[in-house]
């Protein structure tokens, strides 16, 4: 698990009208550190020229330096078209230097309509980063996004090349050559196309996906770490940008150790949202600083951004090598199972709210009937893990109007996903009623000592607190005044809403507004609909809070936020990837197959236990230190 930064100064790079050579766009960074300077190549595009036929833009290579990786200075057109076979453009370089040379890889487009037969890879070289000495058609062959290794390979020059760019479906490939000239011979190339299928290096992750090369390889200690392109459904309508990174073998680069599972990044702020091509986040350069990985990526083909990840946490999320830093399932899950003879839990045990009392754990889990027909049941553990007590009918049930069968088809009604959090002597419930035709947010309450007595015939009437035709869910209240009100925690939509009411006497406060805290990510693991995994736990960092969230495939995983500790509807750092996911027969199984929908995390002593719902059928608890945790999230 890790949490993806973007430079608060971002955009580091936007067109600039005085410069005619890039008035159009400036984007698609590639850094080199050389002198305690970041040199950043970068493709710059004119606006079209009146005056030429045809009337298009011009892309060249520009260059600018920084002392800070922040403000860019010096910014100067390096290298444009010079030769037949890039007279038309020279487009997003990469930069490597061995030895003494810098050797720049670009695009090189040779005539007009572009086609694949005239977008070639052609490289610049240079002594200084002033002054080309030398320029040299590469691939004879339609290809992108050449990059070097920054030294040889089992004694070879080495690099990564996407051939067929153009001709869909794209391959990322691993090329190595006796000697540097051996990269503008043709007749080395074609013998290495001959054998093509021997140097691929298979990223798709279906046929309908696309792939490009990203970041020239950064050597780590596990691997050659990669940052590329993975673009879902690239064919249809509605493609997705994504950023992903691999890890490959240091002695054979064709052999992948590790990659993420998916994106970690995809458009999200304004300047990858809007440009001149809309929602694309795309990887050119990457540095090491500090112990963070910073990658230079395009914003909507237009301006150049800069994102961090703590390098670490990414190569863990990759090798799974630090297995203490994630949530450890306790071996004697499920916890929570349907009994025999119990028709009103036989549909299943799930989504359990949790507290702690007095150092011992007490569980309000939801069960459906065979009629589906939702109640909540009850368990007591005195250690958090294994289940002392559970009594053989449910402490709640369906009683208002607004959580009982309304006229409706939908047999399916009652009370689901209950919340617990204790505000001074008082337990506070929220939970989804359902009609059967609109869920909504309902509120019951009990005194701590009628509740450790289980005298369950106290729970007050609840109260609906949402409007009666919106479907909204997973609410929570916060244990503790924000800026003199309570803040409640819901999810209207696929979004993580926030609302403030000014006491706790719900007969009369109501959820009203819709303060946006949190949205999915489209083309991410959480990428179809988020809501509230259960309250947050209030941390030196900020509020800890869990979020279940739905992928495209109908996969429920669990990530996590830091909310600023005065304003909660902040977001200070969210998770790029899953920290807890389905993997077990029992959450990959079940009535809803791929499964982990927690509705509660309590800490006892240095660790935070999270209870959750596996598969719709069972509850299980998984634990992990708080401090792990919560260092994935600093950023």
């Amino acid at each position: 698990m890790f949490t993806l930064n973007r430079l608060e100064h971002n955009p580091i790079l936007s067109p600039i009208k005085e410069h005619p050579w890039e008035a159009h766009s400036s984007f698609n960074g590639c850094p080199v550190v050389e002198d305690g300077k970041i040199h950043l190549v970068y493709r710059a595009m004119s606006e079209p020229d009146h005056l030429r036929d045809p009337h298009i833009s011009t892309s060249v290579i520009g260059i600018a330096e920084s002392t800070d990786g922040i403000n860019f200075e010096n910014r100067r057109q390096f290298f444009g078209p010079s030769e037949d076979y890039d007279k038309f453009g020279c487009e997003d370089p990469r930069i490597t230097k061995i030895d003494d040379t810098y050797y720049i890889f670009y695009t090189a487009l040779s005539n007009y309509p572009f086609a694949a037969d005239n977008i070639k890879v052609a490289v610049a070289l240079s002594d200084d980063l002033d002054t080309i000495k030398e320029k040299h058609l590469v691939t004879p062959f339609n290809a992108k996004a050449m990059t070097l290794f920054p030294e040889r390979v089992n004694g070879k020059i080495a690099g990564l090349v996407t051939i067929n760019t153009d001709k869909w479906p794209a391959d990322i490939c691993y090329v190595e050559f006796d000697e540097v000239e051996d990269l503008w011979n043709e007749d080395k190339w074609k013998k290495w196309m001959s054998d093509v299928d021997r140097h691929k290096i298979n990223l798709r992750r279906k046929d309908s996906d696309q792939v490009e090369m990203g970041t020239p390889p950064l050597k780590t200690d596990k691997g050659w770490l990669v940052i590329y392109s993975h673009i879902q459904d690239y064919a249809t309508q509605n493609p997705v940008f994504g950023v992903e990174a691999v890890l490959l073998d240091l002695e054979n680069p064709r052999r992948i150790i590790g990659r993420t599972k998916g994106p970690f990044m995809v458009p999200n702020t304004y300047y990858e949202k809007t440009g001149h091509i809309s929602n694309i986040v795309f990887p050119t350069g990457a540095i090491v600083q500090e112990g963070r990985l910073k990658i230079y990526y395009g914003g909507a083909d237009t301006h150049c951004a800069v994102a961090s990840v703590y390098l670490d946490n990414l190569l863990s999320l990759m090798t799974d090598s630090l297995l203490e830093h994630k949530f450890k399932r306790f071996p004697g899950n499920p916890i929570i199972s349907p009994r025999d003879g119990m028709a009103w839990e036989a549909g299943g045990t799930i989504n359990p709210a949790v507290i702690n009392l007095n150092d011992e754990t007490h569980i309000v889990y939801r069960a459906a009937s065979s009629g589906n027909v939702s109640v909540f049941g009850y368990a007591y553990s005195k250690d958090g893990l294994k289940i002392d007590e559970r009594p053989n009918a449910p402490i709640y049930g369906p009683r208002a109007d607004f959580e009982k069968r309304a006229d409706s088809l939908n047999n399916n009604y009652g009370c689901e996903d209950p919340r617990l959090i204790q505000i001074g002597d008082i337990i506070y419930m929220t939970y989804t009623a359902y009609n059967g035709v609109t869920p909504r947010v309902a509120v019951s309450s009990i005194t701590v000592e009628d509740f450790l007595a289980r005298k369950w015939n106290a729970w007050s009437m609840p109260n609906v607190i949402t409007p009666p035709n919106i479907p909204i869910k997973d609410a929570v209240i916060f244990p503790e005044k924000i800026d003199g009100k309570y803040m409640i925690i819901h999810r209207v939509d696929n979004s993580i809403c926030a609302d403030f009411v000014e006491t706790l006497d719900f007969t009369r406060e109501k959820i009203t507004k819709c303060i946006e805290v949190l949205n999915p990510e489209p083309g991410m693991w959480d990428g179809i609909k988020i809501g509230v995994a259960g309250p947050p736990l209030k941390t030196k960092e900020g509020w800890l809070l869990l979020y279940h969230g739905i992928s495209k495939n109908k996969t429920y995983r669990v990530g996590a936020v830091l909310l600023d500790l005065k304003n909660p509807t902040v977001v200070k750092s969210r998770t790029a990837a899953p920290i807890f996911e389905p993997e077990e027969a029992y959450e990959v199984n079940g009535l809803v197959p791929k499964v982990v929908f927690p509705c509660s995390l309590v800490l006892r002593g240095e660790r935070a236990y999270i209870y959750y719902g596996a598969g719709d059928s069972v509850t299980g608890v998984a634990t992990i230190k708080l401090e792990d945790l919560l260092s994935k999230l600093r950023i």
